[in-house]
């Protein structure tokens, strides 16, 4: 029996899939993004200790709230580190009919085609549409993240691609060109979302006394962004 380490769980989240959702924070992440919020969940073999029984345990107290549209989210960090304890709650899930769901930059370490078996959606978080850029973002280089793409490929999975904007970083017309390019060869995306860089998480760095790699960068702007989504993925006329 797998063991895996959880940093927290969220009951009702309304933002990290279809419908209302579980969204369970898995523990451990190898990239260090210039835009992350959640350094906390970086370490690996901390938070708390649970088995997959366990943990479908407490996702199925929330069934009721799941419906026909909702289900469970497994963020983090990145539930793709802690693979065959996600591979074990997966297939629990799939057996008490809850829709799964996989949070994820792609970065894991293999596994990938049993753990497409069980995940209904993942939310693809892209980071670079480059080695070079991938590098330059995370501090780790991309080969995971196309081996997990072209597993997704193989299985036909439904993806929904995320993608943080970032003001003198990733907001320029060039940029959006580049990310419209790189998604139109991932097959199966039903839906691209741009989100605005935030500050949320810059607290969390001084508590835990990490320099923050983007200090000085200002909250990109929600308008411009929203004006970026409907040029360049939502079929629209107008000009940021």
């Amino acid at each position: 029996m797998s063991i895996g380490y959880i940093h927290s769980m969220e009951s009702m989240g309304l933002v990290d899939g279809p419908g209302i959702r579980t969204v369970v924070f898995f523990q451990g992440c190898v990239l260090r993004c210039q835009f992350c919020h959640n350094p906390d969940t970086w370490e690996f073999k901390t938070g708390d200790n649970v088995t997959p029984e366990e943990l479908v345990s407490k996702i199925r107290r929330f069934k009721p709230y799941f419906k026909d549209t909702g289900g469970v989210t497994f963020s983090g960090g990145d539930p793709l580190m802690q693979p065959e304890f996600l591979i074990e709650v997966l297939k629990l899930c799939k057996d008490e009919g809850i829709h799964t769901c996989i949070d994820t930059a792609g970065c894991g370490v293999g596994h990938y085609d049993e753990i497409l078996k069980y995940t209904d959606l993942v939310l693809f978080d892209i980071k670079g549409t480059t080695p070079e850029d991938f590098q330059i973002m995370t501090t780790q280089p991309m080969t995971e993240t196309l081996k997990f793409m072209e597993a997704m490929k193989k299985h036909k999975t439904k993806i929904w691609i995320r993608h943080v904007v970032i003001p003198n970083l990733t907001d320029s017309s060039a940029h959006m060109e580049a990310l419209k390019n790189y998604i139109s060869t991932i097959p199966n995306v039903e839906k691209v979302e741009l989100l605005p860089y935030h500050l949320l998480g810059v607290n969390k760095y001084q508590v835990m006394n990490i320099p923050y790699p983007l200090d000085g960068t200002t909250a990109m702007d929600k308008e411009t962004v929203d004006k970026m989504q409907r040029l360049y993925f939502n079929g629209g006329n107008e000009t940021c």
